[in-house]
């Protein structure tokens, strides 16, 4: 497969913000392997921010019109027929199955029409045409993709997740810290939110840990977006000296900037916490329901993982039926003294004197 051959590509990849962010080290292997071809995301409507951001990687952003089985948008094929028209209207060279491990996804990125494909096989299906691999299930996420990558001969060696920062991104949350008397050499935040409610560690115990960073001397901010308020005010609440309540006041790209500037974050596993991987810095993640092999963090050091495995998980529940213990398992102390000692030990990174080159 040569560059001159790949003049149009088609990635599908109908998923949300920490999903795409973990792609980033294979998009950007794919845009060095094919610097002049022309790439389109099939993803969901939210990814138009994320293809603006992405620019030098993705040129254009197709909004994928919806199926059954895929529940991040309304479950229905009424609109796949001219879905499928339209796509194959665009005549792509390479049609590349992002999505996840095989089977209903594999379907629609053939139905493109494009003149090669690429994906995933699940362990029992039928071999397609085209360049695919058995669904690597032991690797972490980002790796499952860059896999992939090298499966069509590209070079994928760069696993760093990423996110550039706009000037806007970082005036915008200049003026957040001016706003709100945020001091970024003593800032702590802390982000109870989760999409799925069964990958949420308790709220209550968010507030807690908030209120015993704030009383060691830190400043606590606590992030969220604005249908997270309930969840945010209980954090906030919590905070018997003076917490910083962000609620809906950033965007991505000054919430990435302000990441950047923190010297921890304190999180369940979703998005913000693979923006913390992007930005360097240290966090703390606890992780509910999931396969942490999966979506920990590659720095095991820099991003500490706190997990308990009940015999139910992983699991793909919206809402636990059980007791949720994977959740409540995590003990209050053991965050606290994990968040402190991540402070401290890259507190004293910070300011060890550096060894000569």
């Amino acid at each position: 497969m040569t560059e001159l051959s790949i003049e149009r590509i088609a990635i599908f990849r109908a998923l949300q913000l920490g999903d795409m962010l973990c792609a980033v080290p294979a998009l950007r292997a794919l845009r060095r392997a094919y610097p002049h071809a022309h790439i389109a995301l099939i993803g969901l409507p939210w990814a138009s921010s994320f293809v603006e951001r992405y620019a030098p990687l993705i040129d254009e952003l197709i909004v994928f019109s919806g199926a059954k089985g895929f529940p991040e948008q309304a479950e229905t094929d009424e609109h796949l027929p001219g879905f499928y028209e339209a796509m194959r209207a665009r005549r792509f060279d390479l049609a590349i199955q992002l999505h996840g491990s095989g089977g209903v996804a594999n379907d629609i990125v053939e139905s493109f029409g494009a003149r090669l494909n690429a994906g995933y096989l699940k362990p029992d299906e039928v071999p397609r045409a085209g360049t695919f691999m058995p669904w690597p299930d032991e690797l972490p996420e980002p790796q499952r993709y860059t896999a992939l990558m090298r499966k069509l001969d590209i070079d994928a060696s760069d696993l760093r997740l990423d996110i550039p920062l706009t000037d806007e991104d970082i005036q915008a949350c200049d003026a957040l810290i001016d706003a709100c008397g945020i001091h970024a050499d003593k800032l702590v935040l802390v982000h109870p939110g989760a999409q799925l409610p069964s990958r949420r560690w308790p709220v209550e115990r968010f507030g807690e840990v908030a209120d015993a960073l704030a009383q060691a001397g830190w400043q606590v901010a606590v992030t969220g977006s604005a249908g997270e308020a309930p969840l945010t005010a209980c954090v906030v609440g919590g905070i018997k000296s003076k917490g910083i309540d962000l609620t809906g006041r950033t965007t991505l790209g000054a919430l990435a900037a302000l990441v950047a500037r923190a010297k921890l974050l304190v999180c369940n596993d979703t998005g913000l916490s693979h923006v913390a991987a992007a930005m360097r810095t240290p966090s703390v993640v606890i992780a509910s329901g999931n396969d942490t092999r999966r979506w920990a963090p590659l720095d095991h050091v820099r991003h500490r993982v706190l997990a308990d495995w009940p015999a139910c998980r992983p699991c793909s529940y919206r809402e636990c039926p059980y007791e949720h213990e994977c959740a409540t398992n995590i003990c209050l102390p053991g965050v606290v003294i994990a968040a402190l000692s991540q402070l401290y030990s890259f507190a004293r990174q910070e300011t060890a004197p550096h060894a000569p080159d």
